[in-house]
């Protein structure tokens, strides 16, 4: 689904040192990348100056335990998953897509440590070029504004 209207603007992240994790899936790494220099450019933009560590994982499906072992490790104010899935001729796509949008909200309730999703679930390869810093914009920096705004406000939580 489309965004209707424009993206509010990156929030600025009140705690500029915090340590975030980054995990990505290796599957199809050149998107992966493109993501990657997405989501570092924008954690630039709102100001983050803390730790920023970068994992790889083999595959979507291996993101939810990456992101489980980087967010119980304590250090991290926020988990980023990062990749592409992109369909085939077999419902693999669709079994995929569930078990890693399932398991990365998971760690986030189980574990508090706000899991933003930047996982691409395309059709084609078209698609996620397009969404990977092409004319659609980068899901890395919009999985970053996620992370943000959800540290910020685990920070400072609503009285």
């Amino acid at each position: 689904m489309a965004r209707s209207g424009e993206a509010p603007p990156p929030a600025p992240l009140d705690r500029p040192a915090a340590a975030i994790a980054i995990i990505i899936s290796g599957f199809h790494r050149d998107i992966a990348e493109r993501l990657l220099r997405g989501a570092e450019s924008r954690l630039r933009e709102v100001g983050h100056t803390g730790e920023v560590e970068v994992r790889w994982v083999p595959g979507a499906f291996e993101l939810p335990l990456g992101a489980k072992t980087l967010a119980g490790a304590g250090r991290f104010s926020a988990v980023i998953a990062l990749g592409a899935v992109i369909r085939g001729e077999t419902s693999h796509f669709d079994v995929i897509c569930d078990a890693c949008a399932s398991g990365l909200s998971r760690v986030a309730l189980d574990t508090g440590v706000p899991c933003a999703f930047g996982v691409l679930t395309c059709d084609t390869v078209d698609q996620a070029l397009a969404r990977s810093g092409g004319p659609v914009g980068n899901a890395g920096e919009a999985a970053v504004d996620a992370a943000v705004a959800l540290a910020n406000l685990i920070a400072e939580p609503p009285r």
